[in-house]
């Protein structure tokens, strides 16, 4: 048998079971795995220097989900993301507690932090530290961590101060963050290490005050200016009233929906950060169940994600296309060039007939487009290359680059839309295109029309 290509001394060790399988699916369809990996690519290349906060909660990590977490988290870190971890502990906390024979007592979901209550928390932030240090220390053979030296740093990054008396109620040594120490974390990232920031913070007077996750996320993305907060929740993905999954809404519905009421505490307080996060300047906030193996990369670097991302605004543009856009209108087409599908068109034949086309562009990447071409003598215009992201076909993405090339048409004063067509005929007759002959067309299209294709003609009255 042939050595491994790539096998050196710390490939001495088999690979896991679960390692065995799939790299069983690999070789059974490489081709899938090029085309996935190519997939990514855009996304590796978006967020290459970026600044993601990611949080997770106490309950994770009593999961045992936290080495898996640890190399995800250092293969984002491996392709160049600068990578701040924030950690909850409210069961480690419950469980110190219980061990002191205490009782936890909470007021509108906070916790009551006396003296001994505090002791609690220290000793479960002091320890779960430990935990997250001896998971990003992993350098076992066969895993994304092989070879990897990350460094893993924390201090006293957070400022905080008491949050007080609350209907009369005083909630002693829990407080709310109130400074992060960007200008010391900052030079961190940079040389390449990590940052953990437990849910505690220190007053100048050097009192320690039990603090909640999420408010330690957001506020370091917040100061830090990240371009992304991630929480990987141990709450389900959130659904709307009629149990439809929520994959992206902007601040403002996030606002409507958390004022319907129709969420569970817990994703509720989630969706409450998220939402002031991007109030705060936070461009994208997630929140991911860790219940599904992978969720954080799945999120990160799919489309559609599989968890829930609040934004600042509406990500998908459909919008004409500029020259910047050549690069990703030409990966969009060749799989319909190669497969016979679409015409072949070269990229300078792009370059030179750009502000023909239309694009539907979300969070930076191209999923549709569709050119435009006018025939004004005979007040027609074609409609050409209409392509869509296979992986968006079924979202109404094609439906909707129709409606805005008939618009766009309508506007230039044509009164006709045509289409040359091999293969989708029926999509456009159900859309109120009707049969044609070649002799319907303009003139000058006519001229130029390819009769070894033998393309069907459809046409549209605007």
């Amino acid at each position: 048998m042939p050595a491994r290509r790539n096998a050196g001394a710390a490939g001495a060790a088999g690979p896991t079971a679960r390692e065995a399988l799939y790299i069983m699916r690999i070789m059974e369809n490489p081709i899938e795995f090029v085309q996935w990996l190519r997939s990514v690519a855009p996304y590796i290349h978006a967020f290459r220097g970026k600044t993601f906060v990611v949080a997770f909660p106490g309950e994770l990590v009593m999961a045992g989900a936290l080495p898996v977490l640890a190399q995800d988290l250092s293969l984002l870190h491996a392709l160049g993301i600068k990578v701040v971890i924030v950690h909850g502990s409210r069961p480690q906390v419950e469980e110190q507690l219980a061990l002191r024979n205490l009782t936890a007592r909470y007021h509108n979901g906070l916790r009551i932090t006396d003296a001994p209550a505090m002791e609690c928390v220290k000793e479960a932030a002091g320890e779960l530290r430990l935990d997250i240090e001896a998971a990003f220390s992993q350098g076992l053979p066969n895993t994304p961590m092989a070879h990897s030296a990350i460094r893993i740093i924390s201090g006293n990054f957070v400022t905080a101060r008491p949050i007080g008396v609350i209907d009369g109620l005083d909630l002693e040594f829990t407080g709310v963050a109130r400074k992060i120490a960007y200008e010391t974390i900052h030079p961190i990232l940079s040389a390449g290490g990590l940052v953990l920031l437990s849910p505690l913070g220190f007053s100048p007077t050097g009192e320690a005050f039990n603090l909640t996750m999420e408010d330690v996320a957001v506020s370091a993305a917040t100061a830090l200016r990240a371009d992304k907060l991630i929480f990987i929740t141990e709450t389900p993905m959130m659904t709307d009233a009629e149990g439809r999954e929520i994959r992206e809404l902007t601040a403002a519905k996030a606002d409507v929906l958390l004022k319907s009421s129709i969420l569970p505490p817990d994703t509720a307080f989630y969706l409450q950060h998220c939402v002031k996060a991007s109030r705060s300047g936070v461009p994208r906030s997630h929140i991911v169940p860790f219940e599904l193996d992978g969720s954080a990369m799945l999120e990160i670097f799919t489309h559609d994600g599989v968890g829930t991302m609040v934004s600042t605004e509406n990500l998908e543009t459909l919008r004409e296309a500029t020259i910047e856009d050549v690069g990703g209108i030409l990966k969009l087409i060749e799989p319909l060039e190669a497969d016979g599908t679409l015409v072949k068109r070269g990229r300078e034949l792009i370059e030179r007939e750009i502000d023909y086309f239309s694009v539907i562009e979300h969070d930076g990447v191209i999923f549709g487009c569709a050119a435009l071409y006018p025939f004004p003598a005979e007040k027609m215009a074609e409609m050409a290359c209409l392509t869509v992201n296979p992986e968006v076909q079924s979202q109404g993405d094609g439906e909707r680059i129709l409606k805005h090339m008939e618009n766009r048409a309508r506007a230039a004063g044509f009164t006709r839309l045509f289409v040359l067509t091999t293969r989708t005929a029926h999509w456009f007759m159900k859309r109120g295109f009707v049969p044609a002959t070649v002799d319907d067309l303009p003139k000058d299209r006519q001229h130029m029309y390819n009769w070894q294709r033998k393309s069907l003609v459809l046409i549209k009255q605007l």
